[in-house]
Protein backbone atom coordinates (compact mmCIF):
# COMPACT_ATOMS: atom_id res chain seq x y z
CA UNK A 1 0.00 0.00 0.00
CA UNK A 2 1.37 3.08 -1.42
CA UNK A 3 0.45 6.83 -0.09
CA UNK A 4 0.03 9.71 -1.91
CA UNK A 5 0.59 13.03 -0.50
CA UNK A 6 -1.46 15.72 -1.29
CA UNK A 7 -4.53 17.70 0.50
CA UNK A 8 -6.66 14.53 0.17
CA UNK A 9 -5.04 11.38 1.52
CA UNK A 10 -4.76 8.57 -1.16
CA UNK A 11 -4.46 5.34 -0.53
CA UNK A 12 -3.48 2.37 -3.38
CA UNK A 13 -3.24 -0.93 -3.17
CA UNK A 14 -2.29 -3.41 -5.84
CA UNK A 15 -5.22 -5.03 -7.85
CA UNK A 16 -8.14 -3.58 -6.56
CA UNK A 17 -10.94 -1.70 -8.81
CA UNK A 18 -10.74 2.26 -7.81
CA UNK A 19 -13.90 4.53 -8.39
CA UNK A 20 -12.16 7.57 -9.45
CA UNK A 21 -13.90 11.26 -9.63
CA UNK A 22 -11.95 14.33 -11.59
CA UNK A 23 -13.02 17.51 -12.12
CA UNK A 24 -12.29 20.58 -14.43
CA UNK A 25 -9.69 22.99 -12.83
CA UNK A 26 -12.02 26.51 -11.40
CA UNK A 27 -15.68 24.00 -11.45
CA UNK A 28 -16.09 24.22 -7.77
CA UNK A 29 -16.03 27.15 -5.94
CA UNK A 30 -14.05 27.58 -2.81
CA UNK A 31 -16.35 30.14 -1.01
CA UNK A 32 -19.30 27.19 -1.00
CA UNK A 33 -17.35 24.03 -0.96
CA UNK A 34 -17.08 22.55 2.68
CA UNK A 35 -14.83 23.48 4.48
CA UNK A 36 -11.95 20.52 5.99
CA UNK A 37 -13.95 18.63 8.75
CA UNK A 38 -17.22 20.27 7.88
CA UNK A 39 -18.74 16.58 6.86
CA UNK A 40 -16.82 12.96 6.20
CA UNK A 41 -15.34 11.92 2.87
CA UNK A 42 -18.61 10.57 1.32
CA UNK A 43 -20.85 13.30 2.21
CA UNK A 44 -18.11 15.86 0.66
CA UNK A 45 -18.12 13.75 -2.61
CA UNK A 46 -21.87 13.32 -2.50
CA UNK A 47 -22.23 17.20 -2.43
CA UNK A 48 -19.16 18.27 -4.87
CA UNK A 49 -21.09 15.37 -7.69
CA UNK A 50 -24.78 17.10 -6.77
CA UNK A 51 -23.41 20.73 -7.29
CA UNK A 52 -21.40 19.73 -10.77
CA UNK A 53 -24.21 17.87 -12.19
CA UNK A 54 -26.06 20.47 -11.43
CA UNK A 55 -24.05 24.18 -12.07
CA UNK A 56 -23.92 26.57 -14.93
CA UNK A 57 -21.69 28.24 -13.46
CA UNK A 58 -17.28 27.24 -13.81
CA UNK A 59 -16.09 25.50 -16.91
CA UNK A 60 -17.60 23.61 -18.73
CA UNK A 61 -15.58 22.20 -21.77
CA UNK A 62 -16.51 18.59 -21.55
CA UNK A 63 -19.38 19.58 -23.43
CA UNK A 64 -17.47 20.14 -26.50
CA UNK A 65 -18.03 16.80 -28.68
CA UNK A 66 -14.46 17.09 -29.63
CA UNK A 67 -13.22 17.18 -26.15
CA UNK A 68 -15.60 14.23 -24.56
CA UNK A 69 -14.38 13.02 -27.42
CA UNK A 70 -10.70 13.27 -26.36
CA UNK A 71 -11.49 12.28 -22.82
CA UNK A 72 -13.47 8.64 -24.08
CA UNK A 73 -10.65 7.84 -27.07
CA UNK A 74 -7.82 8.50 -24.32
CA UNK A 75 -9.41 6.04 -21.69
CA UNK A 76 -10.01 3.21 -24.00
CA UNK A 77 -6.22 4.05 -25.57
CA UNK A 78 -5.15 3.29 -21.09
CA UNK A 79 -7.22 -0.07 -21.54
CA UNK A 80 -5.43 -1.07 -25.11
CA UNK A 81 -1.73 -0.19 -23.58
CA UNK A 82 -2.36 -2.23 -20.45
CA UNK A 83 -2.40 0.39 -17.69
CA UNK A 84 -6.04 -0.67 -16.60
CA UNK A 85 -8.96 -2.91 -16.65
CA UNK A 86 -11.69 0.03 -17.63
CA UNK A 87 -15.04 -1.39 -16.42
CA UNK A 88 -17.21 1.83 -16.41
CA UNK A 89 -17.07 6.02 -17.01
CA UNK A 90 -18.79 8.94 -18.11
CA UNK A 91 -17.58 12.35 -19.23
CA UNK A 92 -19.85 14.96 -17.95
CA UNK A 93 -19.67 18.67 -19.28
CA UNK A 94 -17.12 19.16 -16.15
CA UNK A 95 -16.19 16.19 -14.33
CA UNK A 96 -15.19 12.56 -15.09
CA UNK A 97 -16.34 9.02 -13.65
CA UNK A 98 -14.26 6.23 -13.74
CA UNK A 99 -14.38 2.57 -12.62
CA UNK A 100 -11.06 0.93 -13.39
CA UNK A 101 -8.19 -1.70 -12.17
CA UNK A 102 -4.97 -0.09 -12.69
CA UNK A 103 -2.13 -2.27 -13.70
CA UNK A 104 0.92 0.68 -12.86
CA UNK A 105 1.30 3.27 -10.09
CA UNK A 106 -2.26 5.19 -9.66
CA UNK A 107 -0.52 8.42 -9.87
CA UNK A 108 1.33 7.34 -12.71
CA UNK A 109 -2.31 6.11 -14.41
CA UNK A 110 -3.72 9.51 -13.13
CA UNK A 111 -0.78 11.95 -14.96
CA UNK A 112 -1.00 9.97 -18.27
CA UNK A 113 -4.48 9.76 -18.33
CA UNK A 114 -4.66 13.71 -17.32
CA UNK A 115 -2.09 15.10 -18.62
CA UNK A 116 -2.99 13.63 -22.19
CA UNK A 117 -6.71 14.69 -22.09
CA UNK A 118 -5.65 18.31 -21.11
CA UNK A 119 -2.77 18.87 -23.51
CA UNK A 120 -5.30 18.10 -26.30
CA UNK A 121 -8.25 19.78 -24.81
CA UNK A 122 -6.31 23.03 -24.41
CA UNK A 123 -4.94 22.51 -28.11
CA UNK A 124 -8.36 22.36 -29.19
CA UNK A 125 -9.51 25.40 -27.05
CA UNK A 126 -6.25 27.26 -28.24
CA UNK A 127 -4.96 27.29 -24.58
CA UNK A 128 -1.37 27.20 -22.83
CA UNK A 129 0.00 27.48 -19.26
CA UNK A 130 -3.36 26.98 -18.21
CA UNK A 131 -4.30 24.17 -15.86
CA UNK A 132 -7.36 22.63 -17.51
CA UNK A 133 -7.86 19.75 -14.98
CA UNK A 134 -7.93 20.12 -10.76
CA UNK A 135 -5.11 18.30 -9.26
CA UNK A 136 -6.54 16.58 -6.82
CA UNK A 137 -9.62 14.01 -7.52
CA UNK A 138 -11.43 11.80 -5.44
CA UNK A 139 -10.89 7.93 -5.24
CA UNK A 140 -12.35 4.98 -3.41
CA UNK A 141 -11.45 0.93 -3.38
CA UNK A 142 -14.08 -1.39 -4.35
CA UNK A 143 -14.71 -3.35 -1.23
CA UNK A 144 -16.92 -6.29 -2.93
CA UNK A 145 -19.38 -7.16 -6.10
CA UNK A 146 -22.48 -5.71 -4.64
CA UNK A 147 -20.11 -2.52 -4.52
CA UNK A 148 -18.62 -2.44 -7.52
CA UNK A 149 -22.31 -2.92 -9.33
CA UNK A 150 -23.72 -0.63 -7.06
CA UNK A 151 -20.52 1.92 -8.35
CA UNK A 152 -21.23 0.84 -11.80
CA UNK A 153 -24.99 2.11 -11.72
CA UNK A 154 -24.31 5.45 -10.29
CA UNK A 155 -21.51 5.82 -13.27
CA UNK A 156 -23.87 4.80 -15.73
CA UNK A 157 -26.90 6.35 -14.34
CA UNK A 158 -24.99 10.03 -13.85
CA UNK A 159 -26.64 11.79 -17.06
CA UNK A 160 -30.19 10.49 -16.02
CA UNK A 161 -29.69 12.27 -12.65
CA UNK A 162 -28.21 15.30 -14.08
CA UNK A 163 -31.18 15.60 -16.34
CA UNK A 164 -29.22 15.04 -19.69
CA UNK A 165 -31.64 11.95 -20.72
CA UNK A 166 -33.72 10.10 -19.81
CA UNK A 167 -32.03 6.34 -20.19
CA UNK A 168 -28.48 5.61 -19.12
CA UNK A 169 -28.02 4.17 -23.03
CA UNK A 170 -28.85 7.88 -24.56
CA UNK A 171 -25.57 9.43 -23.08
CA UNK A 172 -22.80 9.44 -25.77
CA UNK A 173 -20.54 9.97 -23.35
CA UNK A 174 -20.59 6.68 -20.97
CA UNK A 175 -19.66 3.45 -20.83
CA UNK A 176 -23.28 2.35 -20.48
CA UNK A 177 -24.52 1.94 -24.09
CA UNK A 178 -22.23 -0.19 -25.04
CA UNK A 179 -23.01 -4.16 -25.03
CA UNK A 180 -22.46 -6.09 -22.25
CA UNK A 181 -19.69 -8.38 -21.56
CA UNK A 182 -17.29 -5.29 -22.98
CA UNK A 183 -15.65 -4.54 -20.13
CA UNK A 184 -14.33 -6.31 -16.75
CA UNK A 185 -15.64 -7.38 -13.93
CA UNK A 186 -14.66 -7.06 -10.24
CA UNK A 187 -13.95 -11.32 -10.11
CA UNK A 188 -11.35 -10.69 -12.81
CA UNK A 189 -10.59 -11.19 -16.19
Amino acid sequence: MEPARRRLPHLYSGGVWLFITWHLHGSLPKARYPPPGAMNAGKAFVWMDRYLDTTKHGPQFLQDPEIARVVVDTLGRGQEMGLYDLRAWVVMRNHVHVLFRPHDHVPNVLQWLKGNTAREANRILGRTGVSFWQRESYDRWVRNEEEFQRIVRYIEHNPVRAGLVAEPGQYAWSSAGLPPGTWGSVEGD
